[in-house]
């Protein structure tokens, strides 16, 4: 290659590559890239508030419900519901709304304890909704940027005059499929979340299931 070089006379051509930043690649995906920042901040607002709330929410509940049984059976209901306000978890909100029902009918009180256990799930699942539609429509958003983008370069292709230029269908191309590659990646990840968090709030739902039945048997035991 040096000979080569030298007997003919031709500098040897040195083409850096040149690197690509993560900013300029937004940049060369267009005005959908803005949908798809805002949903990718969305969605990971979403999943680290609802994980933290979630977490705080997940607190075994063995030695609480062990500390009400105590209370209860020794007929100390103003105790049991001192308990029950210094837990901040679902599972001490429905308790206490059952301490404060001693006395009544049984009905009327697991009516009570699954009332406040439905409103507990609600906040605990609230804005999953939001992050599984981001899931769903930023994939979309990216195809529809891809579409856009070569519609586009077929335009420019059809208004160039004579010999296309392979380098202009290539720039046109690379542009559109930007915002396919940012819409999957932003999709995959508010999905891949939402599963997460569904799964975690289906563990803290179960032991609000668990935790009312113990209390409801602890209502029928003998004294």
């Amino acid at each position: 290659m040096m000979l080569a070089q030298i007997v003919t006379g031709t500098p040897e051509s040195t083409t850096p590559d040149q690197a690509i930043s993560l900013w300029e690649l937004a940049l060369a995906g267009g005005p959908l890239m803005i949908p798809l920042v805002i949903c990718s901040i969305i969605a990971i607002y979403i999943f680290v508030e609802r994980l933290m709330t979630i977490n705080k929410a997940n607190v075994s509940s063995d030695v609480f419900m062990g500390k009400i049984k105590e209370s209860v059976l020794k007929g100390d209901i103003n105790g049991a519901k001192l308990l029950c306000a210094q837990q901040d978890t679902p599972v001490a909100r429905m308790i206490e709304k059952g301490v404060a029902r001693i006395g009544s009918p049984l009905k009327n009180i697991e009516a009570s304890i699954e009332n406040v256990g439905k409103i507990e799930v609600f906040r605990l699942e609230k804005n999953l909704s939001v992050l599984a539609t981001i899931a769903g429509a930023a994939p979309m958003i990216g195809f529809l940027g891809t579409v856009i983008g070569m519609v586009s370069a077929f335009i420019a292709i059809a208004q160039e005059e004579g010999s296309v230029s392979p380098k202009l269908l290539a720039d046109g191309i690379y542009t559109a499929m930007i915002t396919t590659v940012a819409g999957l990646v932003v999709g995959i990840i508010a999905y891949l979340g939402y599963n997460y968090l569904v799964t975690r709030v289906s563990k803290v739902v179960h032991r609000m299931e668990y935790s009312s039945i113990e209390f409801i048997d602890l209502l029928q035991e003998p004294r």
